[in-house]
C-alpha cells in the first residue's frame, strides 16, 4: 500500500463507520436506482393498464393506486398478490385447457418480474416527469358496453329493494311486466346488468334479469337481458349471432346482494339492451349465457344434495350430453365460499377427451366469465358429453372459508354451497356446424402473415 493510499483510508476512518459505510454504498445504490425499474417509468404503466379501473376513488378496489404516494405503502402486498396471480383476478389453471381469451387481464411473466424486482430494490419512485398520464375510467354510472356500441336501445329497472347494513347476503326476486318497449320481434346483440350508482354498484354481487316474451300469435322466446357478477358486467354476442325477443312478456329479477357498512335504500338494478337494426335476422340464434346443470341427484352439477363434512375436501362431477352441435363462447363457474376449482371437459362421440378450461384458484368474490377467442372457442359436435368437475375446500387452509368446523349443505346463502356452470353457448344446425368446422380448418391452414 502506498503512502497516499494509506492516508486516504486513515482519513475515512476518522469520519466514523457510519459515514464510511454511506460512502461505500452510495455509488452502488445510485447505480441500482438508475438501472432497475422505477415506479414512474416501469410500474405505473402496468398498474394504469390493468389495475386502476378498479383501484380508483370510485372503483370497487379497496384502495386507489393512482400515484406513487398511494402505491408505496402497499408495495410489498402488491408484490405478493401478483406473484400468487391473485391480482389482477384471473383464476384459470395456466397449465391445461384453452389459454386464449378475449378478456384476459392477467399479467405477463415479464410484468410480474418488473413489479417484484421494483419492490425488492426498495420501490424507487424514479423521475416524476416519466409518469404516464392517468387513463380515463368510468365511475360506475356508465354502461361499459356503450364504449363499443353507443347508448343502449332500452333500459329496464328492477323493483326497489332496501339492503340492510352489515347483514348477511340478501336476495331480491320479483317479476315485472315487459310491455310497450318494442313493437315487433327484434334480435338482441348485447346486454348489461348493474346496480345503480354509487351504492348499488357496491352491493350487487351478482344477478340475473330473465325475459320470457311472446308475440301476438303466441310464439315464445326466453333469455337473459342481463347477467352480472363482480368481474362480469355484460354480454356481447359474436357478430351474426343474436337473441330473439318479442314485444310482450315478463322479466324475472333474481339479484344477490352483499351488504356494506351502510343501508342502501330503494336500490333498483338496471338491465340495458342493445338491439340489431330493425328487420335484421342474424345467421345464428342464441339464448345467451345458459345455466348448465344435470340432474339434482348425487353427482349433479346443481348438487342440491351436497354435504361437506368439517375440515374436508370433496369433488363431484356432472355430465350434460349435447343433443345438437354447439359453439361455446364463454365459461363461468359458480360456487360459494368453499369452492376451490371447477373444470369443463369435452368427451367427443369417438371417445376422445379434451380439457377445455379449468379454474384452479376459484374465489367467490369474483364472477368472471372467461371469453374464448373466436379461433379457439370450442366447436362441439352433436353427442359430445360436457363433464364438469367441481371441488370444494372446507379446510382451514382455504382463506375464503368462514369456518372449517361447520357441516356445509346446499343453499343460496354465501355460507352455504352449490355448484353449476354458466356457458355462453349457441346451438347450431348440422349444416352450420360443418360450415364452421370447414372455415376453421381453412383458417388454421392459411399461411401466416409477416416475415
Amino acid at each position: 500500500m502506498t503512502k497516499n493510499t494509506s492516508l486516504f483510508w486513515s482519513g475515512l476512518l476518522k469520519v466514523g463507520p457510519a459515514l464510511l459505510l454511506a460512502f461505500l454504498l452510495a455509488p452502488w445504490s445510485k447505480l441500482e436506482a438508475q438501472s432497475g425499474p422505477t415506479f414512474t417509468a416501469d410500474v405505473a404503466p402496468i398498474l394504469f393498464e390493468t389495475c386502476v379501473s378498479c383501484h380508483n376513488p370510485n372503483g370497487i378496489g379497496p384502495m386507489p393506486l393512482l400515484s406513487y404516494d398511494e402505491v408505496r405503502p402497499w408495495a410489498r402486498r402488491i408484490s405478493l398478490k401478483v406473484q400468487a396471480r391473485e391480482m389482477p383476478p384471473w383464476h384459470l389453471d395456466l397449465t391445461t385447457g384453452i389459454q386464449d381469451y378475449k378478456n384476459d387481464i392477467s399479467l405477463t411473466d415479464e410484468q410480474i418480474a418488473t413489479i417484484v424486482t421494483w419492490v425488492e430494490s426498495g420501490s424507487p419512485e424514479g423521475d416524476p416527469a416519466a409518469l404516464p398520464p392517468l387513463p380515463e375510467f368510468s365511475d360506475g354510472s356508465d354502461w361499459r358496453m356503450a364504449e363499443q356500441l353507443g347508448p343502449p336501445d332500452f333500459v329496464m329497472k328492477a323493483p326497489p329493494y332496501t339492503i340492510a347494513a352489515n347483514a348477511q347476503d340478501q336476495w331480491w326476486v320479483r317479476n315485472t311486466t315487459f310491455e310497450g318497449v318494442i313493437d315487433e320481434p327484434r334480435y338482441v346483440r348485447a346486454t348489461e346488468l348493474k346496480g345503480t350508482y354509487p351504492l348499488g354498484v357496491r352491493v350487487l354481487h351478482h344477478g340475473h334479469a330473465m325475459l320470457s316474451s311472446q308475440s301476438a300469435d303466441g310464439q315464445r322466446a326466453s333469455g337473459p337481458i342481463g347477467r352480472q357478477g363482480v368481474g362480469k358486467a355484460g354480454d356481447r354476442f359474436p357478430d351474426g349471432t343474436g337473441m330473439l325477443i318479442y314485444p310482450s312478456g315478463e322479466i324475472n329479477w333474481n339479484l344477490h346482494y352483499f351488504p356494506i357498512d351502510e343501508e342502501v335504500r330503494s336500490e333498483r338494478a338496471e338491465a340495458a339492451v342493445w338491439l340489431y337494426p330493425r328487420g335484421y335476422e342474424p345467421e345464428f340464434a342464441t339464448r345467451g349465457e345458459q345455466f348448465f346443470a344435470a340432474d339434482t341427484g348425487p353427482g349433479g352439477l346443481w348438487a342440491q344434495d351436497l354435504l361437506l363434512p368439517p375440515n374436508s375436501i370433496k369433488s363431484q362431477q356432472g355430465v350434460r350430453v349435447l343433443n345438437q352441435p354447439a359453439l361455446i363462447t364463454s365459461f363461468r363457474p359458480h360456487m360459494h365460499m368453499r369452492g376451490s376449482a371447477q373444470s369443463l371437459e369435452a368427451v367427443y362421440p369417438d371417445g376422445r377427451r379434451e380439457m377445455l378450461a379449468r379454474v384452479d384458484k376459484y374465489n367467490h368474490v369474483w364472477q368472471i366469465a372467461y371469453e374464448f377467442e373466436d379461433g379457439v372457442a370450442p366447436l362441439l359436435p352433436k353427442g359430445t358429453s360436457l363433464v364438469i368437475t367441481t371441488t370444494w375446500d372446507n379446510t382451514e387452509d382455504n382463506p375464503n372459508n368462514p369456518d372449517h368446523r361447520q357441516w356445509v349443505v346446499f343453499g343460496q346463502r354465501g355460507v352455504d354451497e352449490m355448484s353449476h356452470t354458466w356457458l355462453g353457448i349457441t346451438y347450431l344446425s348440422d349444416d352450420q356446424f360443418e360450415h364452421m368446422v370447414a372455415e376453421r380448418r381453412r383458417s388454421m391452414s392459411a399461411p401466416k402473415a409477416g416475415p
